[in-house]
């Protein structure tokens, strides 16, 4: 791969990570604490942003929402995660070939790599850092839930960040984002970004095409596979 301004985007949950108990127990412990009565119902996660989660559930849940909820929903959730760090390294763990290829693309000259996530960025840092991750990426760059913006908006805003941080350009087409949702693949293509989609999430290898997703990989088990297809779309 040549020396060239690159930006690599991870999603964080089943694409790098799978910590689905914990966050069940997490989601399940907040609601009680906002809601005052147990989760019956929650909301599906992939490719969504917290906030997202937060109202389907409460609307799954019959809450009728007001202004509080997402902020104290927020304070709540950020509260169980940090109650169940040990939880992250005992229940979660890194997916199929994640490491070596977050690995594998800090060793190439002008790569720089953070997150594009819909979790908040507390709980994503933990999540990160409690299974090994964090010191490949600059978590300081990334895109995060914030209440506001979409995952493209986000994606943008990622860019901007590594750009500042690093003292480089990086363009729409210079930026590769890797995820795992259909969802995923629509947020990089309203912000003309190309994506690597992995299928190690809910969606098939056929939906993440049919999607639109630029590469579809079955897992990032080939560290090979994962390098050149960044190579590749990031070509200027």
């Amino acid at each position: 791969m040549s020396t060239l301004n690159r930006l690599v985007l991870w999603n964080i949950d089943h694409t790098l990570v799978d910590v689905g108990r914990v966050t069940r127990d997490a989601y399940a412990e907040a609601f009680q604490k906002t809601i005052g009565r147990p989760l019956v119902r929650l909301a599906p996660t992939p490719g969504r942003t917290e906030s997202e989660i937060i109202f389907e559930t409460l609307a799954f849940n019959d809450v009728v929402t007001t202004d509080e909820h997402l902020p104290a929903f927020l304070d709540a959730l950020t509260e169980a995660f940090a109650a169940r760090r040990a939880n992250l390294r005992e229940q979660g763990r890194v997916l199929a070939g994640a490491r070596e290829a977050v690995e594998a693309l800090a060793r190439v000259p002008g790569v720089v790599q953070s997150v594009l996530t819909g979790s908040i960025q507390p709980n994503a840092t933990l999540k990160l850092t409690e299974l090994g991750l964090a010191r490949y990426l600059d978590l300081e760059a990334g895109g995060y839930e914030d209440g506001v913006y979409s995952k493209a908006a986000l994606l943008e805003i990622a860019r901007n960040r590594a750009g500042e941080r690093h003292g480089a350009a990086y363009s729409e087409k210079a930026t590769v984002y890797i995820a795992d949702s259909p969802r995923d693949v629509q947020a990089a293509r309203i912000a003309g970004s190309p994506i690597i989609a992995v299928a190690t999430g809910s969606a098939t290898e056929t939906e993440l095409r049919s999607a639109g997703a630029d590469r579809v990989l079955s897992t990032l088990s080939d560290t090979d596979a994962v390098v050149g297809a960044v190579a590749e779309l990031t070509r200027i």
